[in-house]
Parts: structure tokens; sequence; C-alpha cells
């Protein structure tokens, strides 16, 4: 790299000498990072591998070039999915996470200079500029610098976060932000895990990417940058897919859907599934194999607006009285684990098969110069598929997705549900969608279950919170200032309605992500999210809110069973109770933790209601939601 290269971008002196060590390649576009991938390599197959001290060359990933793109495979199965306890926090900055010297026994400051020097004896390393965030002023300068073996990796942030290409690079590029891939140190440093090392200092948030899965680092790292910018600055950015949804009866709807990985974010964007015959199945009762169907002859059409990252930025407020968000990424990286044969979802089948330009795949088994497939997941062990399939998709590359901030009328909250009986009883009591005072849904954003059966991080399957806004695995800060800055933006925002929905089951029935499809579709057709009083009914557990006294789509009702599980004849009033005090304990073991004096005193008030048992009417009262004699839901 030239030295007038160099001095487009301003960096720290100790890592403009690591570029000047090494030759330095800047991507000219993507169809470059394409090439890059396969590291100069003209095969259709490719490994990407370190020498590694006592181990020789342990092979990280290894690559097919397939017709339709790039397919990438962790020959470690444990590298296949997130690791929750991934990221430790360098600095001394304000955090509730573990820090380097608590977790290792010694000060990140020798690593990092090893970290660097490493980097600095590659032959090659890759140097991608990009923005971390929205458009404009609502984007921040990044950098990421990468081993040029490790190509693969760096489209697929260039894929996911955007990029700017070598000859677009603005004089005086000043990064807020560096993430490092140091790979090798996996094995070196860290026993095989997966560690992302967040050093925040002054002038740089630095990110040391010790693994080449993208998830804890390419995205989330990038999602740890706009946390710790936003908890400076006092915005947000939510865990949230939002679509806006047009009836066949033109009528115009948005909702968000917040909440741990694996909780239907990327599901509320994509059309329902039908059976062969085109019905529904609403749901397959897994004691009795009783099959719920019904017709729905036109559903609505679908404008995604984000995915995984709703950037809630205090500049796009202005003054609206419903929450607004815009896209924080520029692509998506999308989990196919739903996807087990051919037709379950067509236009995404159509849209990966055949891409405008070749895609990044992971843990798909496929063979070279084949058509990479999104339900033929790699195996982690015989008859055993790998949870976490994943293909990367460019915005642009997504029909009718929506660049522009927009207005959210219903916030719903998605929680992954074990099936729930009178003879096993569990949490997975809630019905098709429950509707929330803000109160609750506050709460629900502080103790955001993880939920059962997660496919996208590796863990157990009991009731562990996700952590606050189901975003925490991603902060660098301070836990109660997310709790505060999440009040604060539901107090400012009292025209977007609270929804809770769950995935997977509904007490003894199986239902997948057909709640969220219904109340999508619901909703929509409605044409409002405030029901009237007379419309719904208090749930039977109070942190559940209440329940629509019915629901009914295109002239067909929903059963019952569906929207209050305490009437299912395998559950009863008892297996309902004993779910709802797993459910209860949960919260109450969660929220204690939020206690403290920096709590903003209105959430002190909330969280007493909810740890002394208190009513619906205590939660409305607490945030004065009785408006005119009338209680808004």
């Amino acid at each position: 790299m030239s030295e007038s290269a160099i001095t487009l971008l301003k960096l720290p002196d100790e890592i403009a000498r690591i570029l000047r060590h090494s030759q330095v390649i800047i991507p000219k576009s993507r169809a470059h990072l394409l090439e890059l991938t396969f590291y100069h390599s003209d095969k259709h197959s490719f490994e990407v591998g370190y020498d590694v001290p006592g181990d020789g060359r342990v092979v990280e990933a290894t690559l097919v070039k397939c017709k339709n793109g790039i397919v990438v495979n962790y020959p470690d199965v444990y590298m296949r999915r997130r690791d929750p306890e991934s990221m430790v926090v360098a600095d001394d900055g304000d955090t509730d996470k573990i820090r380097y010297r608590d977790r290792y026994g010694e000060d990140f400051t020798p690593l990092r200079a090893e970290s660097l020097k490493w980097l600095a004896n590659q032959k090659e390393l890759i140097v991608l500029p990009f923005i971390s965030g929205g458009k404009g002023e609502l984007g921040y300068p990044s950098l990421l610098i990468a081993p040029a073996n490790a190509g693969f990796f760096v489209t697929a942030l260039a894929d996911i976060q955007g990029f700017i290409p070598q000859d677009e690079i603005p004089q005086g590029f000043d990064p807020k932000a560096i993430i490092f891939v140091v790979p090798p140190f996996r094995h070196t440093h860290f026993s095989g895990k997966q560690v992302v090392v967040h050093n925040r200092l002054p002038q740089v948030h630095e990110i040391y990417s010790y693994n080449l899965y993208p998830g804890p680092s390419a995205k989330k790292g990038v999602y740890s940058i706009l946390l710790n910018i936003g908890e400076a600055e006092g915005w947000i950015t939510l865990h949230a897919a939002t679509v806006k949804i047009i009836t066949p009866y033109e009528n115009e709807f948005v909702i968000m859907h917040e909440g741990a990985s694996g909780s239907g974010k990327t599901e509320m964007t994509q059309q329902l599934h039908r059976q062969p015959d085109g019905r529904i199945l609403l749901g397959e009762n897994v004691i009795t194999g009783e099959m719920v169907k019904m017709e729905l002859s036109d559903t609505s059409h679908l404008h995604p607006v984000t995915d995984d990252m709703a950037l809630c930025h205090s500049l796009l407020q202005r003054g609206s009285r419903k929450l607004v968000v815009t896209d924080a990424e520029n692509g998506w990286f999308l989990r196919v684990d739903h996807l087990n044969q051919y037709g379950m979802e067509p236009s995404l089948e159509r849209l990966t098969i055949h891409p405008p330009e070749p895609l990044i795949f992971l843990n798909l088994d496929a063979k070279e110069d084949s058509t990479a497939l999104v339900w033929e997941h790699i195996m982690d062990a015989p008859g055993k598929p790998c949870p976490n399939p994943r293909v990367i998709l460019p915005r642009h590359f997504i029909p009718d997705v929506i660049d522009e901030p927009i207005e959210v009328d219903v916030r719903s909250f998605g929680v992954r549900t074990p099936p729930s009986t009178r003879d096993n009883p569990n949490y997975g009591i809630i019905g098709m969608f429950h509707i929330l005072p803000r109160a609750i849904a506050w709460l629900w954003r502080l103790v955001a279950p993880r939920g059962h059966a997660n496919p996208s991080i590796i863990g157990s399957d009991a009731l562990v919170s996700e952590g606050v806004g189901s975003y925490w695995p991603f902060a660098t800060g301070k836990v109660v200032t997310q709790a505060n800055l999440l009040l604060e933006q539901i107090l400012l925002t009292p025209d977007t309605r609270y929804q809770l929905i769950p995935n997977q089951y509904i007490g003894a029935y199986r239902v997948g992500f057909m709640p969220e499809w219904i109340a999508r579709e619901y909703l929509a057709r409605r044409g409002s999210a405030q029901f009237r009083p007379e419309q719904i009914v208090p749930a039977r557990s109070t942190l559940l809110g209440y329940t629509p006294k019915e629901v009914k789509i295109d002239g067909k009702y929903i059963p019952r069973v569906f929207l209050r599980v305490n009437e299912q004849h395998e559950v009863g009033d008892e297996g309902y109770d004993r779910g709802a005090a797993i459910l209860t304990d949960f919260f109450k073991r969660e929220l204690v933790k939020f206690a403290t004096p920096d709590l903003h005193p209105l959430g002190k008030k909330i969280i007493e209601i909810c740890l002394s048992d208190g009513s619906l009417s205590d939660y409305h009262d607490v945030i004065h939601e009785v408006v005119g004699g009338e209680v808004r839901y």
C-alpha cells in the first residue's frame, strides 16, 4: 500500500505502521471481493488455514464455489453457531460485561501488541473501509483489517454492512471503529473458543476477532459499535425486524418484531407457509396428532424494512409520537433452518438459486460447481443437521425493500416457547398474541427470554435471559443505562402499541412461526393496533396482559384454544397456572438485578409492581394510560 493511499485514512500511527509492513489490498468492487475469497486461487475449492504451534496447520473453514455463490463450512462444529460468552471488554470504561483481566488473569495490552504484530507479519492484508449504521449522518466510519486468506469473512462483512470501494474513499476517512481479525489465536490463546475482545479507546472502538464465524464480530461486532455510540448519545439500535404490510384491502400497517436470535425476526418479513393443498396449518397437537387448518384466500404484500438491527437514532424521531426506525445494515444474515425441502418458501428459494450476483452461504452441504440449495444443511453429526444454516443477502437484492425511515404501529416481542401440558407444565402458555400495557412491554424487554431450542446460539434449553432489549449480548456498557433508554423510548412514543407473540408451541400445539404470521395479517386487516375494552379480556397471567376475545380473518375464526391456552383440554387451569408460575419466577429472578440507584424512578415502580404481584390496573396507572376515562391498549 503506497504512502499516498495511507494518507486517505486517518489512522493511529501504530495501525498505519502495520499497513506499511504488508501488501495491502483495498477491495475495488464486490466482484473483486468475491475473487479475494479464494485468495488468488483459480480452483473451485479452498481451505482457510493457519499454522498453529504444536498443532501444525489448522483448517478453520472450507470454501466451495457453486453456480450461485460460495459455500463456507467449518470443520469444527462448535464454530457453526455464535457462542453467547464470546465477548470480553479490555478497557477500563464503564461496563457490566466481564473484563479481559478478570476472565484471563492478565491485562490485554501484551496480547493486543502480539495481535498487531501478527497482522504486521502477514504477507498480505485486506483493508475494508465501511460505515457502521445508517446513511449520511446516521453512520460512523469504520475499518476491517484481516489476513488476505480470510477473504470470505471480509466479503461477509461487506455484504452485511456495505463497504467503500478503493476509488471512493474520501480524504481523511477517520474510523471510529476498527475490527482486527486474528484467527489462529483462537487456538494459541483461547483453547479453541470464540473470543471477541472490545477495547474502547478514546478515539476508536477496537474489536479483536479471534475467530472466523461472522456472527459475533463481523455482524454483532458492528452492533456493539452502534450500541456503544448510542449509549453515549442517548439512542438505541433495537434487535428487531420491521415490515410494512399492505393488505388485500390496501390497508397499510407497520409491525416491528423484537427478540433474541431465533425469536422470529426474519420470519416476520417472510410470507406465511402453506400446506400442499394451499391451506394454512395453524398447529398440530403433539399428544393427539390433531392438525388444525384454515383457508386464507389472499395474503398481504410485504415490504421489508429491517431484518435484525433497527436503528432508532435520535435524529430520526423528529417529534413523532410513534417510534421511527431505519435499517442499520446493508445486508441480512438469514437463518434458513426452517427450510428443509423444496417449495417451502418459493420467493427466497428463487432469490438464492438465481441471485443477481453470487451469494455467501454458510453451513450448507454443497459440491463444487453445483447449485447451493438452502434446504441442504450440513450435518453436525450423522442424522443431525446443523441448526444454523445461513445465507447473506444484500438488501438491494430483496424485492420491495424500504430504504427510508418509517413509523412503527406495533412493537411485538417474540418468545420461543416449549410444549406445555397438564402433565408436563412449562412456560409455553402464551396464546397466539397478547396485547401488553407499556409497563409490561418494558418488563419483557428487560428479561428477554432466550427461549426453547434456540437454533442460533450454543447453550441449554433452560429459561434464561438473553439480556436487556435482547441485544445485551452485543452491548459493552451498563445494563441499567440500556434499561433506562428503553423506558424513555417507550414513554416518548405513546402511539406505538405493544404485543407479545410466541413461536414453536402454544400449549400442546406445535405452531412454528404461524402465530406471528396470523397476528401480522389480523392486525393489518383490522387497520389498527388499538383495541376497545370490550374486545379484549385479561390473560390468566398478569404478565401476559390481555388476549383478544376473538380473532376473525377473512371471515374465519381462530379457535379459542390458540388464544387462551388454559382452555386446551391437555393443559387446563392447573397446567396453565404451573406454567405461569415458572414464567413469574423467571421475571422476579431477572428483574432484581435492575433495582439499582441508577434505574429510572418510574422503572423502579414498575419492577416493584411485578415483585409484589400487582394487577393490570397497577401497570396501567403507573404510566398514566387512562385517557379521558378510557383505558388505551
